[in-house]
């Protein structure tokens, strides 16, 4: 018996039988998938930590680490023509308007949007699309793709947790919180019923890296458009190629008393006043 991801819990005999089922149901399953925020999967991270003055200093063994205060995190956070594990494809240009028209950002904790789940928010928390090559994300493809890049700077007051260990190096991937706003079925099939998603899978199905996942199951969705809601760290994605590029540890050089701890200059001690205040 054959199954699709999309409707779990009915079975059919024939893959024929299961496609035609899907295309003739398309349109409610996209109203689904599009009412939902999908996670999709992250690619990698790379780091740098600074001090007050936002001064970068190597790493070094006689760093302490407590006086770092501020990380600022590059994180790739979805890529463009990888068929992931939703069964999805993001085509290139799909992210442009969303990335113009978002001006502050969200950087969570495995997406949970709760105030103690928060790394950076506002204007510490950028998207981009950057075009990278496969190898430099830690894929073995030819060629480069779209990707949506997050910048976001975190303070340590904010998630504590989470600033030791992106501190440690323990934050190796990331992914993205999204919503779909277009999209279209892309189908392997040249049956006369399957007529406008043969002309999809045409279309998109050339720029896809991993065909060998998509032959496998016969049909995917390409997603033409969709939004960023936020980016998160998780301990684990779906996706495998999410190394740590880099992390550099930053000392506080500044000069900047704690207030505890300093006596002001040149203020002429009162002791009238003083013996006002005891009475």
């Amino acid at each position: 018996m054959i199954t699709i991801k999309e409707i779990s819990n009915k079975t059919f005999s024939t893959n024929d039988e299961a496609l035609k089922f899907l295309i003739d149901h398309k349109r409610i399953i996209i109203a689904n998938k599009s009412e939902q925020k999908k996670k999709a999967d992250g690619i990698s991270f790379g780091g740098l930590l600074l001090n007050e003055k936002s001064e970068t200093i190597k790493a070094d063994s006689s760093v302490d680490p407590s006086t770092v205060n501020q990380i600022k995190i590059v994180a790739i956070i979805n890529t463009c023509n990888y068929y992931d594990s939703h069964g999805d494809v993001s085509i290139n240009g799909s992210w442009n308007r969303t990335v113009k028209n978002t001006k502050e950002g969200l950087h969570l904790q495995e997406h949970k949007c709760q105030f103690d789940h928060i790394i950076a928010e506002g204007s510490d928390v950028n998207y981009t699309v950057e075009i990278k090559t496969w190898k430099e994300i830690g894929y073995d493809y030819e060629g480069s793709t779209e990707c949506l890049v997050m910048y976001s700077t975190a303070h340590k007051e904010d998630n504590p947790y989470m600033f030791k260990k992106y501190m440690q190096g323990k934050v190796k991937q990331h992914s993205a919180g999204l919503r779909y706003v277009n999209m279209v079925l892309c189908v392997n099939n040249s049956a006369d019923w399957a007529k406008e998603e043969k002309e999809n899978w045409d279309k998109y199905y050339p720029s896809i890296v991993n065909k060998d996942d998509v032959d496998e199951r016969g049909y995917f969705w390409a997603v033409l458009e969709q939004k960023i809601i936020e980016g998160s760290a998780v301990p684990r994605g779906s996706n495998p190629a999410t190394p740590t590029t880099s992390v550099e540890l930053v000392t506080d050089t500044s000069t900047k008393q704690d207030p505890a701890n300093v006596t002001p200059n040149n203020v002429p001690f009162d002791m009238a006043k003083l013996e006002l205040l005891i009475k």
